[in-house]
C-alpha cells in the first residue's frame, strides 16, 4: 500500500552537509510563499537557475518577501561573524585577515550585509551548485 503526501503536508529534505544548510532552506521557504517566483521555480530548468535567471526575478518578488529575505540575510551574517571571531579567539594571532575569512563565505554577498539582493541568491545557487558537481 503506497503512502501519498497530504498536500500542505512538509517534506523533511535531508540535511545537504553545508555550513549553510539551515540558511538555504529557510531562502527556499521564503521564496516560496510568492506565488510568481514558485511558479518561476517550478518551470525553470536547471540551467536557467545555475545561469542566474531565475535570480533576476527576485525583482518581482513581494514587499514583505524580500523584508523576511533581508532579515534572514542579516541573521546569517550575524552568525558567520560569530563563526569568525570564535575561529579569531581561539587563534592568538593578531594578523588575521578579516576579507581573506569573509571570502570563504561564498554563499551570499558579504559586502553588503543588509539586504538580500538578487545576487545574493545567484552566490547562494552559485555555491550549492559548485558543491554538487
Amino acid at each position: 500500500k503506497a503512502e501519498g503526501h497530504v498536500e500542505g503536508e512538509k517534506v523533511e529534505n535531508p540535511d545537504t552537509g553545508l555550513y549553510y544548510d539551515e540558511y538555504l532552506r529557510q531562502v527556499i521557504d521564503v521564496l516560496e510563499t510568492d506565488k510568481h517566483f514558485r511558479e518561476k521555480l517550478q518551470t525553470a530548468d536547471i540551467e536557467e537557475i545555475k545561469s542566474g535567471k531565475l535570480s533576476r526575478e527576485l525583482d518581482l518578488v513581494s514587499h514583505h518577501v524580500r523584508t523576511r529575505l533581508d532579515e534572514l540575510k542579516r541573521q546569517e551574517v550575524a552568525r558567520l561573524r560569530m563563526l569568525i571571531k570564535a575561529k579569531m579567539d581561539s587563534v592568538q594571532d593578531t594578523g588575521i585577515d578579516h576579507q581573506a575569512l569573509l571570502k570563504q563565505f561564498e554563499h551570499l554577498n558579504h559586502q553588503n550585509p543588509d539586504t538580500f539582493e538578487p545576487k545574493d541568491l545567484d552566490m547562494l545557487i552559485k555555491a550549492v551548485s559548485a558543491r554538487h558537481e
